[in-house]
């Protein structure tokens, strides 16, 4: 999915309450509050991360965006969130600790009046335990970010990695 961000700017009003939206998510999964995020979902999200690969620049965009590491809907996004919350949730056992670094966050309209289109660059971080290794993932999301019954939600989200080769030990996070 790439977004087609227009010249058209949006108010300062609302530039700051997209943003601050967008801060307020990266909070929820900092602090490992899953349901709260999960609830920040419309029920036709598509949350997906297509690959990057390395290509010569005259071979065209070198994301492959008919392949992806994950794409997922509200189904199974609940079906990760709940896990979270079990003994079986072995992977954030011990708890990992996480930060969300959200920036250059930018917003133009959507194809739909209640719509707007938001790109943002990230830069996750993570470790766990005693363990010295930092892992890290920076990139890209395109989000459609929608008013539903006066609230913000998140109803679509494509992430973009700027790595070719993801260095984390998995893709348990959210992004």
């Amino acid at each position: 999915m790439e977004l087609y961000l227009q010249n058209t700017p949006v108010n300062s009003e609302l530039q700051h309450e997209i943003t601050q939206f967008l801060y307020h998510e990266a909070y929820l999964l900092d602090h490992h509050m899953y349901q709260e995020w999960y609830d920040l979902l419309t029920d036709d999200i598509i949350y997906r991360m297509p690959l990057r690969v390395t290509t010569e620049r005259r071979d065209g965009s070198n994301i492959v965006d008919d392949m992806t590491y994950f794409e997922e809907t509200k189904k199974s996004l609940e079906t990760r969130v709940k896990r979270l919350y079990t003994r079986s949730a072995w992977v954030e056992d011990p708890r990992t600790r996480q930060r969300h670094y959200i920036t250059n966050i930018m917003v133009s309209p959507g194809a739909n009046s209640d719509e707007y289109n938001v790109r943002s660059y990230f830069h996750f971080k993570r470790n766990r335990a005693s363990e010295h290794q930092i892992e890290e993932i920076i990139g890209e999301r395109e989000d459609i970010i929608r008013k539903v019954d006066g609230q913000w939600k998140i109803a679509a989200r494509t992430i973009i990695p700027d790595q070719a080769v993801l260095t984390v030990m998995n893709l348990s996070m959210f992004l």
